[in-house]
């Protein structure tokens, strides 16, 4: 099931919200590196992890032994969002998973249990909506020259230099660095491996044949070589071994990725 956001809320998001049953839930639960924040609430609690969670971003894939829960809602915040939302510094949760008692106390609690109660996926996803709505109206912002950092990332697919972002924005490398990874959770340089990699996952989607070499070249990598590389750091597998799970989990719900 596929909830749209609130107007509001969609510009802090990663992708839609999404609710899972027993019939949609990922049979294997593989997290590839991503910088989003997912924030995960069981609608039926599991003895694998808390009953509600947040995992922070992280530079390598993170594989869950035992099933998150047979019925559960994920909301996949964008790194900005997530700074935002959680108050605080986002390298403090990096490669984390985080009970949201922990991050927000009783309201963490609250929203859960309200989700819970809820009649129907629609509804439940309002409850979200208007959870994310209220942390937001006083959370930090993050710096102009971060958001202008993150994006010039993402409009060159991870290709611009550091150094050239650094003089963009008017810091030095040094603090355009901490304030990055305070704010985005990961260092700009893995940011736009990160950024660069989830170009790639994009093009698998179209369920096209995939020419390894020429989609390197494409999307700015030294040789076929170095994109297997940063493909097998971020997913522990091969790209034509990513490419034939994703493609069988087309006719059933076998994988969990960004």
């Amino acid at each position: 099931m596929v909830g749209t956001p609130r107007r509001e809320v969609r510009p802090w998001l990663a992708r839609d919200h999404a609710g899972y049953d027993e019939g949609t839930a990922p049979h294997r639960l593989l997290m590839t590196a991503t910088a989003a924040v997912p924030l995960v609430l069981k609608m039926v609690d599991s003895p694998h992890r808390p009953p509600a969670f947040a995992v922070g971003a992280h530079d390598s894939y993170r594989e869950f032994h035992g099933a998150c829960a047979p019925s559960y809602l994920e909301v996949r915040l964008a790194p900005l969002g997530a700074y935002t939302l959680l108050g605080l510094p986002l390298h403090e949760l990096t490669g984390q998973l985080v009970d949201l008692v922990d991050l927000f106390g009783a309201a963490g609690a609250g929203v859960a249990e309200r989700i819970r109660d809820a009649p129907s996926w629609d509804r439940r996803f309002a409850v979200m909506d208007e959870f994310l709505l209220r942390r937001m109206a006083d959370g930090p912002r993050p710096a102009p020259e971060v958001v202008r950092a993150w994006q010039r990332i993402g409009e060159t697919a991870g290709a611009v230099p550091i150094g050239q972002l650094a003089d963009d924005v008017g810091w030095s490398h040094r603090h355009l660095i901490a304030m990055f990874k305070r704010q985005i959770g990961v260092a700009p340089r893995t940011a736009a491996r990160i950024v660069r990699f989830e170009r790639v996952l994009g093009r698998l989607d179209r369920r096209l044949p995939v020419r390894w070499g020429a989609l390197a070249t494409d999307l700015g990598y030294a040789d076929q070589a170095h994109l297997i590389r940063d493909f097998r750091s971020f997913t522990g597998t091969t790209p034509t071994a990513f490419s034939a799970e994703v493609g069988s989990a087309r006719d059933g719900p076998r994988l969990s990725r960004p």
